[in-house]
């Protein structure tokens, strides 16, 4: 006969001590050099690795806040919203598919449009939001892009996209893929009216993003370590049955063969956009918000 029982019920945790701080969410591994960061020094750094430069996905709203003057912009045709044109289904369907993304990143499609100024000139910029299927391009996207394009050629405003997305989206078939004959039409109209349109390319570019918008602006430029191409390199290695060479369609590698403009890191690209501005379009250039208000406070 044993001494001793134990009592039925699950093992229950112990008690947390008091003064014991919770540390989930407080840092974060870096993909570049693996260093373990504080979160908080990382977003202050623009979410840019402060050991390596490796750059950190971000969100289409944080990428529309970090370009606008002071962080400020109107969104257009927010209401747009993707349907179900094939009745899709593979392991779900996509309707079930748009519900989580849009829960999950917040946004009701994979780009975002705003209308501001940066550096007191007037654009309409464009950012994908990559937590939304891929980033990748439907029908809305599309639209919203061309919609972007009319309205920089009504009101002659630049237009700017950031790009990161997987390519066409496979859930709308045929239709995904009208968008890049649409949308590098309305471009071809733009760029006939001198409107300027700056691509900007982030991690990753790929598919029919790529080859459509994304590699037609008047000036093509990339975040360093920026994963851009049409078919992925693994995809490529399997096709030629060829090793590809280092960095092969990175941003630096594009560089280096004409595809690209420049490779900009992330904390001078806001300043880099105004001084292209501010080549392209000199006579468009308006006081912003905050320097109105410093104006009227300035004694005179």
């Amino acid at each position: 006969m044993p001494l001793f029982r134990r009592k039925r019920g699950g093992v229950e945790p112990p008690a947390e001590r008091a003064g014991v701080v919770k540390t989930e969410g407080v840092f974060l591994k870096c993909e570049g050099c693996r260093e373990v960061l504080y979160r908080k020094d990382v977003e202050e750094n623009l979410m840019v690795c402060p050991h390596c430069g490796y750059h950190f996905k971000i969100s289409a709203r944080q990428r529309l806040a970090l370009l606008f003057d002071d962080g400020a912009y109107r969104e257009l045709d927010a209401h747009l919203v993707s349907a179900d044109p094939l009745n899709f289904y593979d392991l779900r369907s996509y309707k079930d598919r748009l519900a989580l993304a849009q829960k999950t990143a917040g946004v009701l499609e994979a780009i975002l449009t705003g209308e501001g100024t940066i550096g007191g000139y007037p654009a309409i910029i464009q950012a994908m939001e990559y937590a939304f299927i891929g980033g990748s391009m439907g029908s809305v996207v599309g639209e919203k892009v061309t919609r972007a394009i009319e309205r920089a050629l009504e009101t002659r405003a630049a237009l700017i996209i950031v790009s990161a997305s997987g390519g066409a989206r496979m859930m709308e078939g045929v239709l995904s893929l009208m968008q890049m004959a649409k949308i590098s039409a309305a471009l071809a109209r733009l760029d006939e009216a001198g409107v300027p349109y700056i691509s900007v390319m982030t991690d990753p570019t790929t598919g029919g993003v790529t080859a459509s918008f994304a590699m037609l602006g008047d000036l093509n430029i990339a975040e360093p370590g920026a994963l851009i191409g049409f078919a992925g390199p693994r995809v490529i290695e399997q096709t030629i049955r060829q090793k590809l060479p280092d960095g092969f369609q990175r941003s630096e590698f594009l560089l280096e063969h004409g595809m690209l403009d420049a490779v900009v890191d992330r904390r001078q690209l806001r300043d880099f956009l105004i001084k292209t501005l501010a080549f392209m379009i000199p006579d468009q250039r308006r006081p912003s918000a905050s320097a109105k208000q410093e104006a009227r406070e300035k004694p005179r």
